[in-house]
């Protein structure tokens, strides 16, 4: 079996200040970007329209706007999507979809009526349409906010239970922080925030969350063993034991994570961009968040050392010290 980083003895813990730092900049700059522009909602969330086309020959993106706006359709969102023949087109028509319940398909419709009278019936295909009331898309980014939180609560009863409140908490937070890293990170790469993404969102804190749970199992086991050493040691000696098992897991799932950033298509990558990140965010988090909050929250509030425990383990040495003709005995 192959054996790497086996016996190591590295001081993770002792960079979290610097590590803390960088993350915390990190969010700031991502979460005060979000007050100068709103995040890139894609239309499952807001309502309205996206149609995605392919052209028999490049076309101008000037003349496709120009051609919508003509079309009483101003604003539409125009991307190029993979090649210079595919494109986007994001409208929302907020009067015409609120007023009736299939508006946003009508201006799907009329898109397409309006393109093939300007470049000609053959000139261009539909590859998808999709089209969202703002109702639904409501209903839709409630249902993930919702998503997000029971996560949230239901990891901090399971934790509590398998472990104590300590790790639990410890562990929350560090998931907390996976979600507002992945939200910078979303915002500061200007990704399109669709139910796809969500997915790879809630994929991420499970990921993080399993990799916290391993090295917190690790550590209890530690803790049970009764080793004369300080929860800081324990800790460190925690991280390096499963590092071996930690970059296996890491690094197979990243493989899979470039292979879709790669050769998948437009639509799942928004996802695979999440997951890569997510794998090094809650790798991260692991580390340098859930145990130095879990050092701070045992010097706040100190566990009780079991007096049986304690008095047991310091026999021996005043055995040691009070009889030694005993020992020579």
């Amino acid at each position: 079996m192959l054996r790497i980083l086996h016996d190591t003895n590295y001081d993770f813990i002792r960079w979290w200040k610097v590590m803390a730092a960088i993350t915390v900049a990190f969010i700031v700059v991502g979460l005060a970007s979000l007050a100068i522009k709103r995040p890139n909602w894609s239309i499952e969330f807001t309502g309205g329209t996206l149609m995605q086309l392919s052209f028999a020959k490049p076309p101008d993106v000037g003349t496709i706007r120009a051609t919508l706006d003509q079309a009483g359709i101003p604003g539409a969102e125009i991307q190029q999507f993979g090649t210079n023949r595919e494109f986007t087109i994001r409208a929302q028509n907020a009067g015409e979809v609120a007023a009736q319940a299939k508006g946003a398909a009508n201006v799907a419709n009329r898109i397409q009526q309006v393109l093939t009278e300007k470049f000609g019936p053959n000139s261009f295909q539909v590859i998808r349409t999709e089209a969202v009331g703002p109702r639904v898309g409501s209903e839709l980014r409630r249902g993930a906010i919702i998503a997000i939180l029971l996560s949230f609560l239901i990891t901090l009863v399971y934790l509590s239970i398998r472990f104590e409140w300590r790790f639990a908490t410890a562990a929350v937070i560090a998931t907390s922080h996976d979600v507002f890293t992945t939200i910078a990170f979303l915002k500061l790469t200007h990704l399109e925030i669709s139910l796809t993404v969500v997915a790879g969102l809630l994929t991420v804190l499970g990921y993080s969350l399993n990799d916290t749970i391993i090295i917190f199992d690790r550590v209890r086991e530690n803790l049970r063993k009764g080793r004369k050493e300080t929860l800081y040691e324990t800790l460190n000696r925690s991280i390096n034991e499963t590092l071996p098992r930690s970059i296996l897991t890491h690094a197979t799932a990243f493989a899979a994570t470039l292979a879709l950033l790669i050769f998948a298509g437009e639509v799942i990558r928004p996802f695979a961009w999440v997951m890569a990140f997510g794998i090094v965010t809650g790798t991260f988090s692991s580390i340098y968040v859930a145990a130095p909050v879990l050092l701070w929250i045992e010097r706040k509030w100190p566990r009780k050392t079991d007096a049986r425990r304690s008095s047991s383990t310091a026999t021996p040495t005043s055995r040691t010290r009070r009889s030694p003709a005993t020992a020579t005995r």
